[in-house]
Order: C-alpha cells, then sequence, then structure tokens
C-alpha cells in the first residue's frame, strides 16, 4: 500500500519562516520532521500520513532559554544535532492552572558526508534560534529593564542548610541544568556559616561576575545586600544585578519576581522553575532597598520587610518547623494566635503624596544635614533625624498604645503564599505599611491572615487594620521584650526607623 505523507505547514501568516529544514528526531533516525524557525515561534512537524493539526508542535520563543548545537563521540557517523530547550506554561496533570515545564527538542542533520558542514549547519541553526529568542523577551509596561550581557558570568551562592535542607539537591536536579542550555557560565559557591557570604561579597573582585544569584531562602540575600553596601566601592557594587532562586521555606522575594512577571501562583519546585526561567531570560529591573536604623546597631539595608509583634514572632518561633518547610508558617501563626498578643508602642510616618509613583526616578529631597546617617557607607537618609528626637512635624503619629503587629513591605509576597502588598512593585519607592490595632478578636484576626493568602486582606475592610504608603517610618515600642525583624531576620530590639531608597538596587525579573 502506497503511504502519502502530509505535506510541511509553515502557514505563519504575517510572521515569515527564515529557516527551514528536514531531520530526523534525535534518538529515533526513522522519524522524520520539517521545522521552520520564524521570528517568533519553532514549528515542528512530523512528516507522516497523520493529519496535519495532529503531529504539529508550534512553540513560542519567548518560552526559549537555549539552543546548542554538537557532535556526538562517534568519529564514523559524520552526523551534527542541535537542541532546543523550552519551558512554557502549561496546565499542570493532577491540578488546575498553569506552571513552567520542561520541553526538549532534538535534531539530527546527516545531509552531507561531511562532519563539519553538518556541525556548521546545525551551529547555524543554533545562532539563529539564541538570536529570536533573545528579541522575544517578556517585557513589561510601565517597568525600566536592561539585559544581562551574554553570555554572563554569575556567582552563584547556594545555602545548603536553607528551609528542609534540600537546596543543593535542587541545583543538582534543576538550575544547574538550566543554566548548561542557557549557556550561562557560573561558578557554584556553597555557604559555610553565618555572613560567609556577607563578607564574600565584601571583599570580592566584582569584575569577574555580571551578576550575583542567591539559592536559599531570603536570609542569604540580605547578607549579601548588605556586604555589597559596607564596601568602598558601594555606589558601583550595588548596581550588580541580584537573581534569587528559591531554595527556603519563605521564599519571599521569589514569590514576588514570580508574581511580577504576570504568572498565575505556584509554589515549591514550580516557583523554582518558573525564577530559573526569569534567571535565563536575564531581564534586570531596578529594586527600592530600604534604609533601617536601630538604637546602638550600625544601619542595615533591607529589601523585603520590617516587622514587629504577631508576623515577627511567628516567622522566628516557627523556626523550630523548618522541616515542614513553607507549612511553617501556618503552624506558626495556629500556635501564636491561640496565645494572642497586645504589644505597647508608637508609630509614625511620612505619607506619600498622591503624584509621587508618577515622578519617574524621584529621589528624596530634603536636606541630609539634619538626617540620622553617621559617617559610613551607603547613601544618605534624608527624611531621617536622629531616634532621639521627635519626628519631623509633616509626619503622622500614631498614639494608638497597643498593637497586635505591624509590618512595613516592599516587595508584594511576604511568603510563598502571602500576597501581603498587593499594590507593590519593585521600584515603586513605597513603604506599604500595615497595622493592626489591639482589640480584634482571634477570628478576625485568622479571616485577615486567610484573606492575606489572595491579597484581599486590605478589601476585608476589617475596623482594626490599617494600610498606608509612606516614605519613611519610625517605631518606638513600650514594650519591655519583643521580637523585630529585617527580612526576616532578628535586630536589636528597640526604637527603630526606616527610609526607602528608590530603585537602589538590580534585580533579575526575567
Amino acid at each position: 500500500m502506497d503511504e502519502r505523507r502530509a505535506e510541511p505547514d509553515c502557514n505563519t501568516g504575517n510572521n515569515p519562516v527564515s529557516l527551514y529544514g528536514e531531520f530526523t528526531v534525535t534518538g529515533n533516525r526513522k522519524v522524520r520532521c520539517s521545522v521552520c524557525l520564524t521570528e517568533k515561534d519553532l514549528i515542528v512537524q512530523r512528516l507522516t500520513s497523520t493529519p496535519v493539526g495532529r503531529n504539529k508542535v508550534v512553540l513560542s520563543l519567548k518560552d526559549c532559554v537555549g539552543c546548542r548545537a554538537y557532535r556526538e563521540d562517534d568519529n564514523a557517523d559524520p552526523a551534527a544535532y542541535f537542541s532546543v530547550y523550552f519551558y512554557p506554561l502549561k496546565r499542570r496533570w493532577m491540578s488546575s492552572g498553569v506552571s513552567r515545564q520542561r520541553v526538549e527538542q532534538s535534531f539530527r542533520l546527516a545531509t552531507l558526508q561531511d562532519a563539519r558542514a553538518n556541525l556548521d549547519e546545525a551551529e547555524k541553526w543554533a545562532r539563529a534560534v539564541r538570536e529570536r529568542s533573545a528579541r522575544q523577551q517578556y517585557r513589561r509596561e510601565g517597568v525600566l529593564m536592561s539585559e544581562l550581557c551574554r553570555p554572563c558570568r554569575m556567582m552563584l551562592l547556594v545555602n545548603p542548610q536553607s528551609g528542609k535542607g534540600q537546596a543543593l539537591t535542587l541545583y543538582n536536579n534543576h538550575i544547574q541544568r538550566m543554566l548548561n542550555e542557557a549557556g550561562v557560565p557560573h561558578t557554584l559557591v556553597i555557604t559555610e556559616r553565618q555572613n560567609h557570604a556577607r563578607e564574600l561579597v565584601r571583599e570580592a573582585d566584582l569584575t569577574q561576575w555580571d551578576a550575583l544569584v542567591i539559592m536559599s531562602g531570603d536570609g542569604l540575600l540580605f547578607e549579601v545586600i548588605n556586604g555589597l553596601l559596607e564596601r568602598a566601592d558601594w555606589e558601583e557594587a550595588i548596581r550588580t544585578p541580584l537573581g534569587i532562586l528559591p531554595g527556603g521555606s519563605g521564599n519571599a522575594l521569589a514569590a514576588s519576581i514570580h508574581h511580577y512577571s504576570g504568572s498565575s501562583p505556584v509554589s515549591s519546585e514550580e516557583l523554582l522553575l518558573s525564577c530559573g526561567f526569569l534567571l535565563c531570560k536575564g531581564l534586570v529591573s531596578r529594586m527600592d532597598l530600604v534604609s533601617v536604623h536601630l538604637s546602638s546597631s550600625p544601619r542595615l539595608f533591607s529589601f523585603l520587610s520590617l516587622a514587629w509583634g504577631f508576623v515577627a514572632d511567628v516567622d522566628i518561633e516557627s523556626e523550630k518547623y523548618r522541616h515542614v518547610g513553607a507549612a511553617r508558617f501556618t503552624v506558626g501563626t495556629l500556635v501564636r494566635l491561640a496565645s494572642l498578643r497586645v504589644y505597647k508602642g508608637r508609630l509614625s510616618y511620612l505619607p506619600v503624596l498622591e503624584d509621587y509613583n508618577n515622578q519617574k526616578g524621584s529621589r528624596n529631597n530634603s536636606t541630609p544635614s539634619r538626617s540620622a546617617t553617621k559617617a559610613q557607607n551607603g547613601p544618605p537618609d534624608s527624611l531621617l533625624l536622629p531616634l532621639d528626637q521627635p519626628p519631623p512635624d509633616d509626619w503622622v503619629v500614631v498614639e494608638e498604645e497597643d498593637f497586635v503587629l505591624m509590618l512595613a513591605m516592599y516587595q508584594s509576597h511576604l511568603a510563598e503564599d502571602l500576597f501581603a502588598a498587593p499594590d507593590a512593585t519593585s521600584d515603586d519607592g513605597v513603604i506599604h505599611l500595615f497595622y493592626v490595632r489591639g482589640g480584634i478578636s482571634r477570628t478576625a484576626l485568622l479571616k485577615l491572615f486567610l484573606a492575606m493568602e489572595k491579597g484581599a486582606h486590605v478589601a476585608t475592610n476589617c475596623q482594626h487594620l490599617v494600610y498606608a504608603k509612606v516614605r519613611a517610618l519610625r517605631l518606638e515600642p513600650f514594650s519591655p521584650k519583643g521580637i523585630i525583624t529585617v527580612d526576616g531576620e532578628v535586630v536589636e530590639y528597640g526604637p527603630v526607623q526606616a527610609e526607602v531608597h528608590r530603585g537602589l538596587g538590580r534585580l533579575i525579573t526575567g
């Protein structure tokens, strides 16, 4: 019986074909495909008698991280190969929603008997795929972005103790392969102790690296940022692009970056794949950093949050449940709700003006001679007075003495499943301030946190919750004991104040 093959279908409308070829599939020389490369897609169609619609695959170059050409070790075989690596959003097998899933397309080229000629043709395809993929970035309207240089040399810092202690395994299982597929050379550094990363980046020759990538929870990035700002050349150092891969139990910044990309919520290894994909795409955004002053400790810089009361207590007390991963915060919340505390203190803040977000690149413009900043590295704080002086006259002072919590956020997420500041972006120049007054019931507080999972807590109209967008704040605890955290790290307990520095850092957001 005469078998009739389907004609190749490369009809792409206004997306013209730039390369066309017919190759066999790597691993099965009996399967032959037509391959069309356009400006936006790679179209693969099996050349069989099956109707076209059933054997045609269209892969968007927006989802491509890399392509490589190569030959195998068999010198008697003149064939060359090229492999293309995609991470498209696909529906999950066992649950609703979509997540990024790896797709590899590999082809064998053996048209000529000359091995060098076959490899040249494979390299031509690989080069064309990479070039067109680079032009198909997921750029976001209104966000100022730059691109990492190619090839990009990365230092990848991994904390093997973070989260469930699986960060190194996750690197070996996923990230190492992704970076190799994307052609990103990187040096793996395994941190050995607390502040190891801080000391390392403070002394490192940063000219060797185009980016610093952290695979851990949020604590390791806190170390890196403060190490960079402790350098004599801090103004240049803090512009080093920083990447984050979730390897801890909180993973707040990783969840925020995933959210900024416009994707639906994911967690665990799906979040890791998303952040790895965005890292490989290599788009860099500006990131706000917040200067934090304590009574007697050196000034700190924060990228995520400042917390006091219920949230800080849960964060630290739940450390004992670290073995359960991100669920530690749920367990900690329920335990702390059972013995709800009230904290006494005074809160002051400088509200954001209505037109502040429209002032692109807005910077603080008060006179720094009155500021709280001593002679030290990092930008001066122009909105803060010394802690032993009253706050400026244009600040709002909350005389309320009973608080359940105070939470200042500058990214969208407080954890993978806590969408704490829905309006936040990485460089809006705003501290998103939340506080809950005393008198709230356990049930109402639990409902508030359940609503926070989807970012709906502000709309609950809870009479005890106050939300304000601010540029600077001061907290003066009256309670003799308590916990204050900066980016989830415990700091000196006592008066604290903070000021946002818009777009001071650089963050790889893909």
